[in-house]
């Protein structure tokens, strides 16, 4: 330490004629990038006892790790910015505080880009991690560099196999032939989260198909209910519009499992309903064409209804589930030749297929009400199928709604039970319960709760991801990769066409795929998909506790001393996708005694988009501004102000609105109160109470309230709270204080501790000029003297009617009484009263006195 110290006295010394002349970004970039090359502060020892001990509390802040699709970009420079405060208020705070990097490496966009390129993925994408790596060492955000990963390295990828195979063993991993959701750019099936609103893929933006192949998936409805009941445990951590999403997509439903037997097939049909209440009004059923169930009635029907639904099914396929569930869409179906037996009334009903019922909804078929769903009733009106009547509802004079069958308008609001038997007379709720009563008395349903989740789909027919553990038998035997044999490595991409092309190209490479049993002679196959990237970014902060350990994938005693996460950054884009599947992937660790928590990220911040002129910055667009362009022009510490200070972290910002300028402006002026402090020789020492009294309270106030305001994320106000005090330094040194003065130092030396939360090289050049050794960054911050919290006086704001006429100075102690009495007798109220009549006068101590006047009589 003694000999980086002197080194920076003497370049200190060297600049000390270029920084007087004005404030330089580039030259104290480049005087301090070396030397936190050097010192390491932020490396952090997270092995062994005394590092996993409670001597120093512990901070474990993430920020969502970047995919490597070019260099960083604005939207990298926003995200990674939020999160870099809070890691160094954290350390300003007293806390040990890990705050690792790495990169989300494997993927499509990627392999994408090495086709387009005719290049290694490899290559494309280490090429890319360089790039990025290079940008963030400018941009400077306090990373612990001893700990960086990639999904990509063999390293890594080994424990996602692991973990597989953990999977495997529990069975939560599994593999089923079903319809899934295909690309059909990128020859892949997508997971339901992947899939846009509009039924477009999220990766490529074509349109999704439906395809039948089998897959592994991950068995996450079996914690469907830990999964949303966690949620509440969160609320005020996490964004509530986080949460709601993650509820609505987890879409838990209660009602009652019906089971429909259907002519001449023993096994009956469960169906899931909300409303078991409506069963005497079910009078058909409809199933999903593309289930297994239509395929299987529709076999044995006649050749003409075969014929038909043959057809359907055809033109089916080709649409979008968001088409399919469209409401204004007219109602299409084939009737399937059978009857079902609705289980209450023994009524024989026609069962039909219909594109507006999902194969993956339930069992993939639905009782149809039509007098009481609008889809049912569109359906049924299409196809002169009866219409009855269970659910009386009225109007909000007490009138009966018209008949559904005449109107054409479902009645679905609240009301009492008729034409349904024993449940005549009852309200919905009573009905409801009572109508699962008859059900199980008759063994004919049950209650029953269902989800809108589905499994998790991790099979992708692509080169860039982990290979699956498994190993198949020609006799249809699967067996899993011993996990000594970890990890099973992509082979070279060398000699395999990675074009899409609805299947895995792992398929091709026949030496590898190739396994013979040493012991048996037997010839295995290796499974050729590789996994979904969520499953690499599902439990990576974990990793990053043991991210140099060969032996396992997470050290317990480690990840137990600082997990869960204590802050998590990154966008709302991954709302559903990720977070759900971390914390799935937690909780499954956690069950199986490897983690004490079962919830990953204790708090989130989500931050908006970095937008140019109102829209997504966009080559095509024309209106992408460079983080690298910026980041030259402007220096880092500026454009890390710039974002910090335009807004709220969840607001998006508009570039075309802010100043980098502005930024860089305040910035020197800052710079300069330190230059001058050191210019003027003026002492560290403990003779603060000795200066300006004024100044004084202005820096503790700072002191005092930023705290408060970066764990609320009001960085934007910190920020304005900063220029606030470097415009009060400044006025204090000219009124006549001059730098000399104790309380400039002390405003100084704690611009300089907060700044380094925004502005790390402006800072940490202060730090020295104010004759510290470096970090800044890693100083404690001093604590706000109470008694300088006190206000002997208070300003108040005096309205007249509505107008602001005078601003009082008065004692902090000032009673209302008197108050109203020194805003009456000012001069300038009183011509804004003029000959008007005081009407009111409302007094808000120590804010304002506001008076209302009407013309005199």
């Amino acid at each position: 330490m003694r000999a980086i110290r002197i080194e920076i006295e003497v370049c200190v010394t060297e600049q000390q004629g270029r920084d007087a002349e004005g404030y330089d970004f580039q030259a104290i970039q480049d005087r301090w990038l070396p030397v936190w090359d050097e010192l390491k502060p932020f490396e952090v020892d997270t092995a062994g006892a005394a590092a996993q001990s409670g001597e120093r509390p512990k901070k474990y802040v993430l920020d969502m790790f970047p995919y490597p699709s070019g260099d960083l970009h604005m939207g990298h420079a926003e995200a990674f910015c939020f999160g870099d405060v809070l890691a160094r208020y954290w350390r300003g705070q007293g806390y040990d505080v890990l705050h690792p990097i790495g990169w989300d490496s494997f993927g499509l966009p990627a392999e994408n880009a090495a086709i387009k390129r005719g290049v290694d993925p490899r290559e494309w994408t280490y090429a890319n991690i360089a790039q990025q790596k290079a940008s963030f060492r400018i941009y400077a955000p306090s990373f612990d560099w001893s700990r960086v990963l990639h999904t990509s390295d063999p390293e890594y990828y080994r424990w996602n196999q692991w973990l597989f195979l953990k999977m495997y063993e529990k069975g939560l991993a599994y593999r089923k032939a079903s319809w899934v959701n295909w690309d059909p750019v990128d020859q892949t099936v997508l997971a339901n989260e992947q899939v846009l609103a509009d039924g477009t893929s999220e990766r490529s933006g074509a349109v999704v198909v439906k395809k039948k192949l089998t897959q592994w998936y991950f068995r996450i409805t079996d914690y469907a209910d830990r999964l949303l009941d966690d949620l509440d445990a969160l609320e005020g951590q996490w964004p509530a519009k986080v949460l709601n999403m993650q509820r609505n997509w987890i879409g838990r439903s209660r009602g009652a499992e019906v089971e429909f037997e259907i002519e001449g097939r023993e096994q009956k049909v469960p169906v899931f309903t909300t409303r078991p209440d409506t069963l005497h009004g079910a009078t058909f059923m409809v199933v999903a064409p593309d289930s297994d169930l239509a395929a299987e009635l529709a076999e044995g029907a006649s050749e003409e209804a075969r014929a038909a639904f043959r057809d359907y099914l055809a033109a089916t396929q080709k649409q979008t589930e968001i088409e399919r569930q469209s409401a204004d869409r007219e109602k299409t179906g084939v009737f399937l030749d059978h009857f079902a037996v609705n289980p209450v009334n023994g009524e024989r009903i026609p069962v039909w297929a219909s594109d507006y019922v999902l194969a993956d909804y339930g069992h993939g078929a639905i009782m149809a009400v039509p007098a009481h769903d609008q889809r049912d009733l569109d359906f049924a009106l299409k196809f002169e199928l009866p219409v009855r009547v269970v659910v009386d509802v009225r109007d909000a004079d007490g009138a009966p709604l018209p008949d559904p069958a005449e109107s054409g308008v479902a009645t679905a609001g609240e009301g009492v039970l008729v034409n349904s038997g024993e449940l005549d007379g009852l309200p919905k709720t009573e009905a409801i319960a009572r109508a699962v009563e008859v059900l199980e008395e008759r063994g004919t349903g049950r209650a029953a709760t269902t989800y809108r989740l589905r499994d998790w789909l991790i099979s992708r027919q692509r080169y860039w991801g982990t290979p699956i553990p498994i190993l198949h038998h020609e006799n249809g035997e699967m067996r899993p990769v011993d996990a000594d044999a970890l990890p099973v490595e992509l082979p070279a991409s060398e000699g395999l066409d990675l074009k899409p092309k609805g299947a895995s190209p792992l398929g091709a490479a026949t030496e590898w795929a190739t396994v013979v049993d040493p012991e048996t002679g037997d010839t295995w196959t290796r499974d050729p998909d590789t996994m979904d990237t969520f499953v690499d970014s599902s439990w990576y902060y974990l990793r990053f506790l043991s991210s140099n350990d060969a032996t396992q994938a997470f050290d317990p005693a480690a990840v137990n001393a600082w997990g869960p996460i204590d802050q998590y950054a990154g966008g709302v884009e991954h709302a559903i996708l990720h977070l759900l599947y971390s914390r799935f992937i937690t909780k499954v660790l956690h069950d199986l005694g490897y983690l004490e928590f079962d919830e990953p990220f204790t708090a989130l911040l989500n931050q908006g988009m970095v937008l140019q002129d109102g829209a997504k910055m966009s080559k095509s667009k024309g209106n992408l501004v460079e983080f690298a362009s910026e980041l030259k022009a402007h220096g880092a510490d500026a454009l890390r102000v710039t974002l910090a200070f335009a807004g709220p972290p969840e607001d998006d910002i508009d570039w075309a609105d802010v100043s980098v300028q502005g930024s860089a402006k305040f910035l020197a002026r800052a710079w300069r109160i330190a230059d001058d402090v050191q210019g003027a020789g003026a002492p560290r020492g403990a003779s603060f109470a000795e200066g300006d009294a004024g100044l004084r309270r202005a820096t503790h106030r700072l002191l005092a309230d930023a705290p408060g305001l970066v764990e609320a994320y009001k960085f934007n106000v910190v920020v304005a709270r900063l220029m606030e005090q470097v415009n009060v330094t400044r006025k204090a040194i000219d009124s006549g204080a001059g730098v000399a003065d104790a309380a400039v130092r002390e405003s100084a030396e704690a611009i300089a501790v907060i700044l380094s939360l925004f502005a790390p090289y402006a800072a940490e050049d202060m730090w020295a000029k104010l004759g510290y050794e470096p970090s800044v960054a890693l100083v404690e911050w001093p604590k706000a003297d109470e008694s300088l919290l006190v206000e002997d006086e208070v300003t108040m704001v005096v309205q007249v009617d509505g107008k602001v006429r005078d601003r009082l100075t008065l004692p902090a102690s000032v009673s209302e009484a008197d108050a109203e009495a020194a805003a009456r007798a000012s001069a300038a109220v009183q011509r804004a009263i003029g000959d008007r009549q005081i009407v009111n006068v409302i007094v808000r101590v120590p804010k304002i006195v506001s008076i209302a006047t009407k013309p005199a009589a």
